[in-house]
Formats: structure tokens, C-alpha cells, sequence
């Protein structure tokens, strides 16, 4: 595991983007401060830059360095998924992303992983990871690594051993619930 954190480390330290396992499916990621890392993404799955993405952090501490004002409920949220159902929560006032990341209400979806390969890349890059889909925008969002199709293989800078998968993950996409300032929320994906 130490080599394939070290090449994937040496990878995104270098804005560029790789695809690894997460808690849930596979992501293509990068590191979620460096804009052009960010619009690679968004080119290599021909998606609309209009659309975010979700970024992974490694420990909860971590939430208040990104997010201005993370609303109470979301402590307790994590919380309550700790263990269960991986939880992604949109909070407002994401700060110190790249630009391209953050919609122009400046939300942010994050989402604290539970990959232990995850955890330790993104301990070592002190920063957030950016994870989407392994997909073509529009297509199926693959369950396992053998799914990925040979475009998203290729256009990556480095993909992540399979066997950095764990046997833990969901294989579908994680819940998500988008929280206003107010208190209010949407469950945006159950």
C-alpha cells in the first residue's frame, strides 16, 4: 500500500488526476485545491464544469479548514452514517477549493472516507481529494474496477492497483443531503 500512496501522491502533488478506490465505487480524483487538476477532470469525463464534484477528507477536523460556517446538524449527521451507509453532506460556504470546483452558490459536497488506502493519500496530501464517478458523463457509474471503461483507464495519470480495494466498499454511490445555513436540508440521493 505504501508504494501505491507514494506513486499516487507524486501524481497529484503534480496536478495531475488518478483513479482509485473509495468506501463506495471507484473515483477519478485530484487534488481539490489546483484548478487546472480540477478541469482535466471535467475534460476527461466530458462533463458540464457547471455540475460538482464531491471532495473526500480523511478526519472531521479537517471540514472546518474548507467549509465557513459547517452547520451543527452536520456533526451529528456523520455521526448517526458512521459505520453505515457512506454520507456525503453540501454544505454552504466551501472556501479555499479551486474556483472551478465550487458551484457559484459556493457549496461544497464532502464526504469523510472510510478507505483506509483513501485515509492515508489524503492525510499525506493535506488536502482534499476530488472524487466522481469513474465514468463518462451520462454513463453508467461503474460497481468494481473491471466496469471501467478503457477510456477513463487511459486518460488518467495513474490508476491505483485493484487490489487497493476493499472488501468493505458499497459499490454505489453514497448518500447525499444538501444542508442550508438555516438549518433546513434536501436529501439529494438516499
Amino acid at each position: 500500500m505504501e508504494e501505491q500512496i507514494r506513486q499516487a501522491l507524486a501524481v497529484l502533488k503534480a496536478g495531475g488526476i488518478i483513479l482509485y478506490p473509495t468506501d463506495t465505487v471507484w473515483g477519478i480524483g485530484c487534488d481539490a485545491t489546483n484548478a487546472a487538476a480540477v478541469a482535466k477532470i471535467f475534460a476527461l469525463k466530458r462533463r458540464d464544469d457547471a455540475k460538482s464534484m464531491i471532495v473526500l477528507l480523511d478526519r472531521p477536523e479537517q471540514v472546518v479548514r474548507w467549509v465557513r460556517d459547517v452547520p451543527a446538524v452536520a456533526w451529528e449527521l456523520w455521526e448517526a452514517a458512521d459505520g453505515a451507509t457512506p454520507l456525503t453532506l453540501i454544505l454552504p460556504g466551501g472556501q479555499g477549493l479551486a474556483g472551478n470546483l465550487l458551484p457559484p452558490e459556493k457549496t461544497v459536497a464532502i464526504r469523510l472516507v472510510q478507505n483506509e488506502f483513501c485515509k492515508r493519500l489524503i492525510h499525506k496530501l493535506g488536502r482534499p481529494l476530488v472524487s466522481t464517478s469513474a465514468n463518462l458523463s451520462g454513463a453508467t457509474t461503474p460497481a468494481t474496477y473491471d466496469e471501467i471503461s478503457d477510456a477513463i483507464r487511459e486518460g488518467v495519470d495513474l490508476a491505483v492497483a485493484p487490489e487497493m480495494e476493499e472488501a468493505t466498499a458499497t459499490h454505489k454511490s453514497s448518500s447525499i443531503i444538501k444542508l442550508d445555513t438555516d438549518g433546513g436540508f434536501t436529501i439529494i440521493r438516499a
